[in-house]
C-alpha cells in the first residue's frame, strides 16, 4: 500500500486558486471514499470538497486560511488494496447521476487524480461525516483569521462554544461571545484597543477586485427618482390572494419582474463593453443579478433567463438564491452570467445610493427603502408609501436620455404594475 497525493480539483469557472476555509479531518483520522474533507472558498462561493481515496490522513497540505493553487497537494492519504477500482467506480457513479439530473453537479476534475468535486446544492446527496477527534487530540480549533479576532478582543479559546463541525470555533461563536453583556477584555491588547487586521482574500477580495476594476474602467453616472409604490403593495396583495401558499410571491420578485418589463423596452441597458474588441454586447437573453447582503459578504447570485420566467417562478427562484446565500451554499455558477444587477439597499434602511456597476455590466438598479411619506395626488396632499429609486449606467453604452427614459418608465411601472402583470 503506497500514499496518495489528492491535489486540488478543478474549480470550474476559471478558477485558479481556492483559501482553505476549514478542514473537516486531521491527521490521523481515518477517511471513507466521497467523505468531505475540506471547505475551501473560491472568489465565487464557498465549495465542499470530498476525497476520492479511503485511508488515514498523512498529512494536510495547508492550514487555514492559505491559498492553494488548483493541481497542488491538497492532502495525502495512506492508500487501500482496491482503491483503484473504488475510485474508478465512484467516478462512473458521478458520471450517472449527472445524467440521470440527480442534482448532484461536477464542477471538474483534478489534475492528477480525476476526482470529482460536488457543488454544495439543495439536493444533493447527503454525506454523513464522523468527525469525532483522535484519542489525544482536541477538536475545538480556529482558523487565523477567527483565532486572531478572538484574541484581540482578549477572549480565552476554552471559554468560548464551538458551533462549528466537529467542535471547531467559527467567527459566529466569537462574535456572540463579544456581543454578552457580561464579556469584559481580559488582555492589555483588548483593553488598549489596537487596531485589527484582516487579511483581504477569499471573497472579500474578489468583490473588491470586481468594484475597483468596474471604478477604473466604466465612466459611470447615476440618475434617480421618486416613486409612489402604493399600488405595489396593492397589486400584491391581490395577486397573493389569488394563489395558493406554496406560489406566494415577494416584494422583491414584484420589482424583478417589473426590471425585466422595462429592460425588454430598453435593450440598450442588457448589455456590457467588450474593450478587447471595441464593441457594444447587447444580449439577447436577461440574466438577472440580485445583490444580496451574505454572512460571507456581498455577492450577486443570478438568475438565469429571468426574461423567460412568470412572477411566481421569479419568486420561487429568489428564495432558492437567498435560502442557499444565507446558508453559505451558492454554487460557482450561480454567481456569475449576470447581464443587469438589481440592488435592494431600502433593505439597510437607507433612502438613496449610488451604486457602483457590477463589471462587465452597464448598468445597475437601486431601490431604497419604502416608506410613507406626504405626496400630491391629484391635486390634493395624502400620505402614500415612497420610494426612491436610481440607476448608475455605463456612459459609452447609452446616454442620460436612455437612462432616464429606462428608469422612468421603471418607475411608472412601480406606480401602475397591473399593466404589466397580466401572465403570473
Amino acid at each position: 500500500m503506497s500514499n496518495q497525493i489528492f491535489m486540488l480539483p478543478d474549480l470550474g469557472e476559471g478558477l485558479t486558486e481556492a483559501d482553505i476555509a476549514q478542514w473537516h479531518v486531521e491527521v490521523g483520522d481515518v477517511v471513507t471514499i466521497d467523505q468531505i474533507v475540506v471547505e475551501v472558498e473560491t472568489a465565487k462561493a464557498a465549495v465542499d470538497v470530498p476525497i476520492p481515496f479511503a485511508g488515514t490522513v498523512i498529512e494536510l497540505h495547508g492550514a487555514d486560511g492559505e491559498t492553494l493553487k488548483v493541481g497542488t497537494p491538497l492532502i495525502t492519504v495512506s492508500g487501500g488494496s482496491d482503491a483503484d477500482a473504488t475510485v474508478s467506480a465512484t467516478h462512473e457513479r458521478y458520471r450517472e447521476e449527472e445524467r440521470a439530473g440527480s442534482g448532484n453537479v461536477l464542477i471538474g476534475y483534478g489534475t492528477s487524480e480525476d476526482a470529482p468535486l460536488r457543488r454544495r446544492r439543495t439536493g444533493a446527496a447527503a454525506h454523513t461525516v464522523s468527525l469525532a477527534p483522535s484519542s489525544g487530540t482536541s477538536a475545538r480549533w480556529l482558523s487565523p483569521i477567527v483565532r486572531t479576532l478572538a484574541r484581540e478582543n482578549g477572549l480565552d479559546e476554552n471559554s468560548l462554544t464551538a458551533t462549528g463541525a466537529g467542535g471547531v470555533i467559527v467567527r459566529a461563536d466569537v462574535e456572540r461571545a463579544l456581543e454578552q453583556p457580561s464579556f469584559t477584555a481580559t488582555t492589555p491588547a483588548a483593553a488598549s484597543s489596537v487596531d485589527v487586521r484582516i487579511p483581504l482574500e477569499g471573497l472579500r477580495k474578489a468583490v473588491a477586485d470586481k468594484l475597483t476594476t468596474s471604478r477604473r474602467e466604466i465612466p459611470d453616472a447615476t440618475t434617480w427618482v421618486d416613486v409612489d409604490a402604493t399600488e405595489l403593495f396593492t397589486a400584491r396583495t391581490q395577486i397573493n390572494n389569488a394563489l395558493p401558499d406554496h406560489d406566494k410571491i415577494s416584494l422583491m420578485a414584484l420589482l424583478a419582474r417589473l426590471t425585466v418589463a422595462a429592460l425588454k423596452r430598453y435593450p440598450e441597458l442588457n448589455a456590457s463593453v467588450d474593450t478587447a474588441r471595441g464593441e457594444i454586447v447587447r444580449y439577447r437573453q436577461i440574466h438577472l443579478g440580485i445583490a444580496a447582503h451574505t454572512p460571507k459578504g456581498l455577492m450577486v447570485p443570478v438568475i438565469s433567463d429571468a426574461d423567460a420566467l412568470t412572477t411566481v417562478e421569479l419568486s420561487q427562484a429568489l428564495r432558492e438564491m437567498t435560502e442557499l446565500a444565507r446558508d453559505g451554499k451558492l454554487p460557482p455558477a450561480r454567481l456569475t452570467g449576470g447581464t443587469f444587477t438589481l440592488n435592494n439597499y431600502g433593505v439597510f434602511g437607507v433612502d438613496g445610493s449610488t451604486p457602483i456597476i457590477n463589471h462587465p455590466e452597464a448598468a445597475i438598479l437601486g431601490i431604497g427603502r419604502i416608506i410613507d411619506k406626504p405626496w400630491v395626488m391629484n391635486g390634493q396632499l395624502t400620505v402614500r408609501k415612497i420610494a426612491q429609486i436610481s440607476l448608475s449606467f455605463d456612459h459609452r453604452v447609452c446616454d442620460g436620455g436612455e437612462a432616464g427614459g429606462f428608469l422612468r418608465l421603471f418607475g411608472d411601472y412601480v406606480e401602475n404594475p397591473i399593466s404589466v402583470l397580466g401572465r403570473l
